[in-house]
């Protein structure tokens, strides 16, 4: 049975083409299209889609608005804007968005996404299984899946370290975290296995992800916001005039969310 999808968005020519591609995919279909808030409000009167793909700035009600009123955990809602700041995503995630996508992104993220938590509602009670082979790490962490625990604890982190969530490295290093969590080995192959993985998922390439990740770790710094990362990691690590290197940062994180029990 496919799964259904209400888009939100006072973007034509965005909810256009977003009904377009997800109209084309064999596990889900558009149950409604809301240009403005109360046009939204509406369909969910009479739909309770699995998945609400909603925008933050729209007419008559906001994308907040909208989702304060939905009250069942039946509907998966992803946030889609422009307004990528600390304060917007924690705003978005306090409110029950499930994730928060910043514009413009790729339609196979998105779709890749609701996989993702389309698989987390289906998935059988855990059962013995082979682990993956070592050198496939890109069927490792398309196989992993995320929990929406997982992605909230990330993006908590963020907003406090100070990255911004509209910039590229945002979600190249939030990727590179969960797959560390789910195959931790892989950091010991950043460059020849970690950063290739997470350029087939984003359709880049390894140097450009390498070249993100270091800007969105050097912006944190440069935010001065050290205190908030040696508090976070309970110890003092790091001074304002040593960064760690993309390897480090990444493997402090996600051993900070595998003893947290990601």
């Amino acid at each position: 049975m496919k799964k259904t999808v209400i888009i939100a968005d006072d973007n034509t020519a965005l909810t256009r083409s977003l009904k377009e591609f997800i109209g084309a995919q064999p596990d889900y279909e558009v149950a409604g299209v809301a240009a403005n808030g109360a046009e939204a409000l509406s369909l969910l009167e009479n739909i309770t889609p699995d998945f609400l793909l909603l925008d933050i700035v729209m007419p008559e009600i906001d994308g907040f608005g909208v989702l304060s009123s939905v009250k069942t955990q039946k509907t998966t809602v992803i946030m889609m804007s422009q307004l990528g700041t600390d304060a917007f995503v924690q705003k978005a995630f306090r409110y029950g968005a499930a994730y928060f996508l910043a514009k413009p992104f790729n339609f196979d993220v998105l779709l890749k996404t609701m996989d993702d938590f389309s698989a987390e509602e289906t998935a059988p009670a855990p059962v013995a299984v082979a682990a993956p082979a070592p050198s496939s790490p890109v069927t490792a962490a398309r196989g992993a899946r995320r929990s929406r625990s997982l992605d909230e604890k990330i993006a908590n982190l963020f907003i406090s370290v100070g990255i911004p969530a509209h910039i590229k490295g945002y979600q190249f290093l939030r990727e590179a975290i969960k797959i560390t969590v789910a195959d931790p080995e892989i950091i010991n192959s950043i460059t020849k296995r970690l950063y290739p993985s997470i350029a087939e998922v984003f359709n880049t390439t390894p140097s450009k992800v390498e070249r993100a990740i270091r800007h969105a770790i050097e912006v944190a710094w440069n935010r001065g916001k050290i205190e908030n990362i040696n508090q976070i990691f309970g110890m003092r690590i790091y001074s304002a005039n040593e960064k760690p290197t993309n390897g480090e940062f990444i493997a402090l994180v996600a051993d900070k969310m595998l003893l947290e029990g990601a």
